[in-house]
């Protein structure tokens, strides 16, 4: 694995020492948040797009994790689904997190910060047509 893509927290046990990689955590962050109803994705850069177009979709996509020795700081950049109440979605987002991070990971979750980069909404509920929906960011 690559050194610089693996966390500097690393907890030594009598048996010997586990590491847990940045992108670990940036996975688990990013799966939950799109577990939260409302949430339309992840926003991305554009190269994390072509990948999910070539077939290798990126589950770390719009994530951004900065790791301790025993805690971690989160930045989400989401896509919202059009008529959802922003603040609501926001705090489910924030807690669904940070339950998620700490259980699987044992690292104290110090700060969540969303950013709302985009919306989402569906035509075909919009005018009843057999368009595609559409993104605003």
């Amino acid at each position: 694995m690559d050194e610089r893509n693996v966390s500097s927290m690393a907890e030594s046990n009598q048996i010997g020492q586990i590491q847990i990689a940045d992108e670990v955590i940036a996975i688990i962050a990013g799966l939950a948040a799109t577990e939260v109803e409302g949430i339309a994705g992840m926003a991305g850069s554009f190269t994390g797009g072509i990948a999910e177009i070539l077939g290798k979709k990126n589950l770390s996509k719009g994530v951004k994790v900065e790791v301790g020795e025993s805690e971690v700081s989160i930045d989400l950049f989401l896509v919202v689904k059009f008529g959802v109440k922003i603040p609501e979605v926001a705090l489910a987002v924030q807690k669904k997190v940070k339950n998620a991070v700490e259980t699987m990971t044992g690292l104290s979750v110090i700060e969540i910060n969303l950013h709302i980069t985009g919306v989402h909404f569906d035509k075909n509920k919009a005018d009843n047509t057999n368009q595609e929906a559409e993104f605003f960011e």
